[in-house]
């Protein structure tokens, strides 16, 4: 079967992409479609979450094992064991320092037509920014914090640049 997804920039103006590619295809797969389809180079660091019909962020996928416990990698992971008629919204995020996020919805499931090679991109709407919109986290204490670091920071203040033997300047 092949599935078509509909991937939304998360900004301010309509920005989406419709994909269809095989419901055997690894999440490794479909972040690459998303990002060629993105005009990303897809070299930045890469994650797929578990999402409810609120987009609320549920079980991680991660492009790369970072060494951390229970890591479910996108190139173990089918995109029929995660999406279907019933479970039909992933989150994806790109580039974890600029935070690109798109909501992913399964939009139909379909024959493949055996005239096309899949992954294809059937619809592409909107221009991707220059730049992705700042993203903002709440906290456990429920205050929203920008997680930016500035050097009129006091905790970076205190650092000692020469520890470890490595100076920074």
């Amino acid at each position: 079967m092949i599935y078509r997804f509909r991937v939304i920039l998360d900004v301010e103006d309509d920005v989406f992409r419709d994909i269809e590619i095989q419901e055997e295809a690894t999440l490794e797969d479909f972040h690459n479609a998303i990002t060629q389809a993105f005009g990303f180079d897809g070299s930045e660091m890469a994650a797929f979450y578990d999402s409810d019909d609120e987009w609320n962020q549920g079980d991680e996928y991660m492009l790369f094992d970072m060494g951390e416990d229970d890591v479910r990698k996108m190139s173990e992971i089918k995109l029929n064991e995660v999406a279907s008629a019933q479970h039909d919204r992933l989150l994806y995020i790109y580039d974890f320092l600029s935070l690109w996020k798109f909501l992913v919805e399964l939009m139909d499931i379909a024959e493949p037509d055996t005239a096309v090679l899949y992954p294809h991109l059937v619809q592409a709407h909107g221009l991707v920014p220059e730049e992705a919109p700042e993203t903002f986290f709440e906290s456990e204490t429920g205050f929203d914090e920008d997680i930016s670091l500035d050097d009129d920071d006091e905790d970076f203040d205190d650092f000692d640049d020469t520890s470890y033997g490595m100076s920074l300047n």
